[in-house]
Parts: C-alpha cells; structure tokens; sequence
C-alpha cells in the first residue's frame, strides 16, 4: 500500500499543477447549459489496479449534462452546422443511434430550436429511449433479433433516417462521416493533458463511430509521445480478425472499421470479452465507486491489461464513457 500511496501522491501533485484548471462552466456562471459540456473529472483507480502495474487514469464523462461523453460530439456537430449555413434555423435533425448520441442530440436540439427525428432499436437500454423522448425526439424503434445489436440492424436503421431525410427535408448528422466530431472530442484530449499535468503514456478507448478515440488521439500525440489502443467487444471483432457479430455492449462495434478510424489513428486494437467487461462494471462501484456501463467497463478492463503490461512509472488513461444510471433497467447490476 506505501508505493501505491506515494504514486496517488504523485498524481494528485500533476493535478493539483495543472494550469487552467477552472475552466467552461467551473470557472463562473454558464450563459446557457450547454456551457456546461466538458470539465469533467479525471479520476485514479485505487483498488482495482494490481500494486505494480502502471496508474490508471479515467475520466469521467458521466459528468456531462446527458451523463454521456456524445455530449461533446453533439454540440460541436450541429454548432458545426449552423456556423457553415448546412443546419438552417428550425430545420429538422435527423441521426440513427444507440442511445447516447441520441440522448445528447435531443438535448442540445431542445436548447437550439431544432425538431429532432432518432432512429433507434429496442436492442439499447429504455432509459436512453426515455431521455430522448424527455427532451422532445421523436423516435423511430427498429425492432433486434433477440436484444442484440448486430451489423444487420444498423443497415436497416439507416434505411429509416434516408427516409425521414427525404421526407422531412432534414439535416442528417452523420455521425459516423462527420469531421465535426473531431473537433468536439479535441477538448477532452486537452481536458487529459491539463489535468494529468503533460503527456500521458497511453490511451485506450473502445470504438463506436472512431470520432472520440481519433479526436483524443491527435491532441495526446501532440502534447508528447502517446501509444493508442483501440479496444472492441470479442464478439465482434471487425478491428482485430475483420468479421463483426452479435453483441451488447451498447455503442461500440458496428461491424464495420468506421471511417473516422483512418491509418494512423491507432498503434494497435485489441479485444475484450464482454463478460470481463460485464464482471467488472460491478467491481468498479464497489471497489473504487465509480459507477459505468458496459462500455466504460470494457474501457478499463483494456486499460487494466495495457497497464499490468507497462508496469509502475507509466500513465493509462481511459474514458467512462458515461454513467451506470443509463444501465438499471437492464440485467447489467442485477445481482439477484
């Protein structure tokens, strides 16, 4: 316990350093919510990370106003938009999704005046369902094949916004093209660096659409030398044997290498089984009390391998890409 003690030591030191650390919405009073995207914590995990692997950090991105990271992503896409004249004033939204992206879109189309039309499925957790329709989308659910999420049913999902789009004249956001995304997720790379205090020696994140992982990815690489890890779900590993496949770990793992995934974006991918991921969702808020889904849960089961490997002295870091809460209607904390 002395050695992990004295390197949280170190950490709260780098942090406590850090320059311009209130920042956005911590540093006064926000003109309005969606001021308040970003800023989130960077936390260390304490008790389960072995003794002598290297720190890892996580950021919490629950903290956003969703509860999600797609917070960020949604606000520099449709602000995007507007600036170039692409997204008219009072013109309709339209975007297939999981959940969180969904969720976000319909909070910040509330706050810019945009109607938003979703496409989703009832494969994704009914508390996302929900938040969207409470910020006023109107939804569209695609039936799964037995709960799950596979590359057939994002194929029928965006047959459904091509329809809405020619139908309603809407503005599709595109989020799996959409270089927009970049510049939202840049943030969060800056957010890392001048919270850990410099350059950190890994970064692994698991890959939905590729825009957070490629985002953070260029601004780590600028700020010093930075391995990145892409993570997916063993189920379906397009990244890491090129076949997808039937999974539920919600919005990572479409079946396909997504385009903002370019050369160079990543050092090298790996895989995780879900049911690692699953195990140690729940570990997470009873051990260290950070409370995550599926997702962020296979985030840092990647980031415990990268971490065991690199050993004391190095830096991971990781994303929780957003909050437990979206996950209780589910079987993922269903402990009998």
């Amino acid at each position: 316990m002395l050695r992990r003690g004295r390197r949280l030591l170190r950490v709260r030191r780098r942090l406590t350093r850090a320059p311009g650390m209130l920042t956005g919405w911590a540093a006064g009073v926000a003109a309005t919510v969606l001021e308040a995207v970003g800023g989130t914590p960077l936390v260390c995990l304490r008790h389960v990370v072995p003794e002598d692997d290297a720190e890892v950090l996580v950021k919490l991105e629950g903290a956003n106003p969703t509860g999600s990271y797609k917070d960020r992503m949604a606000v520099a896409i449709l602000e995007g938009a507007r600036g170039r004249g692409a997204l008219r004033p009072g013109q309709r939204v339209v975007e297939f999704t999981g959940g969180s992206t969904g969720s976000s879109l319909a909070f910040v189309c509330a706050v810019l005046g945009h109607p938003l039309s979703l496409v989703t499925s009832d494969a994704f957790s009914p508390e996302k369902l929900r938040t969207m329709r409470a910020f006023g989308a109107d939804l569209t659910v695609v039936p799964s094949e037995q709960g799950r999420i596979t590359p057939d049913l994002f194929v029928r999902m965006r047959a459904e916004v091509d329809r809405i789009a020619a139908d309603e004249d809407a503005f599709w956001t595109d989020q799996f093209h959409n270089n927009d995304a970049l510049t939202g997720y840049a943030g969060l790379g800056r957010e890392i660096v001048e919270q850990a205090g410099g350059p950190v020696d890994v970064f692994c994140a698991a890959v939905g659409t590729a825009g957070m992982l490629a985002g953070v990815a260029e601004v780590l690489r600028a700020a010093g030398p930075t391995r990145v890890v892409a993570l997916e779900p063993a189920s379906s590993p397009a990244l890491t044997a090129g076949v997808g496949g039937p999974h539920r770990v919600e919005g990572t793992a479409t079946g396909i290498v997504p385009p903002l995934l370019t050369d160079g974006v990543y050092d090298e991918a790996r895989a995780v089984e879900e049911d690692d991921a699953r195990i140690l969702a729940r570990r997470l808020a009873r051990e260290d009390g950070v409370f995550v889904g599926t997702s962020s849960a296979l985030n840092v089961a990647g980031a415990l391998a990268v971490a065991r490997e690199a050993g004391p002295g190095r830096t991971v870091v990781t994303v929780a890409a957003d909050t437990g809460l979206k996950y209780l209607a589910g079987d993922l904390f269903d402990l009998g």
